[in-house]
């Protein structure tokens, strides 16, 4: 059956929870290195998919949200610039018990060089601090993008451990995809490898 895809990156800091939320999105956990899952570091590029139907009567098409867990730390750039490289759309991740790190703004920055100008700020562990915690996170968020494609994104505030925001933010993902796979005037093109 043909498909259609967009290929969703995460950007964020170490230990911002891009792993638990991708988890929670597809229910694929993308650490699959026994170090990883030691560490609880994301070392290696993780890969996982969303499958959906398009809802078009007049073709069967699926249509997949690819996820592309990037790891945060900054000793493996290379294996996030890899993830980034590839990307339609990006998930700037930031922990409200954090608030933005050295590689969120970091990530940030090869996000907007590479100009992918499609994505949504997820602010993550809400269910870890207060309300002024979380607001705080989102005010140090808007000034990081301001001067960039992302001061327009929308921002979800989500708990992995919770649940809480997950379903919002696979809706406004799934909204993504359908009006993409819409506006397509040709879907029928070559296939497309990173």
């Amino acid at each position: 059956m043909p498909r259609y895809s967009i290929t969703i990156a995460t950007a964020g800091h170490v230990d911002h929870g891009k792993t638990s939320l991708v988890t929670r999105l597809t229910g694929t956990d993308t650490d699959t290195l026994s170090e990883e899952k030691t560490r609880g570091l994301s070392i290696n590029l993780g890969f996982a998919y969303r499958h959906l139907d398009s809802d078009d009567s007049q073709n069967s098409r699926k249509l997949s949200l690819g996820f592309v867990d990037v790891p945060g730390h900054t000793d493996i750039i290379n294996n996030a610039l890899a993830g980034l490289g590839c990307a339609d759309f990006a998930l700037l991740v930031v922990a409200a018990n954090d608030g933005v790190m050295p590689q969120t703004r970091e990530h940030h920055s090869i996000v907007d060089l590479l100009g992918i100008d499609a994505g949504a700020i997820v602010i993550t562990k809400t269910d870890m601090v207060t309300e002024a915690q979380v607001k705080s996170a989102e005010q140090q968020i808007r000034e990081l993008v301001a001067e960039s494609s992302f001061s327009r994104a929308p921002t979800f505030r989500v708990s992995s451990i919770t649940g809480s925001g997950i379903d919002e933010l696979q809706k406004y993902l799934e909204k993504i995809i359908r009006d993409q796979y819409r506006q397509q005037a040709d879907i029928t093109g070559h296939p497309r490898f990173a």
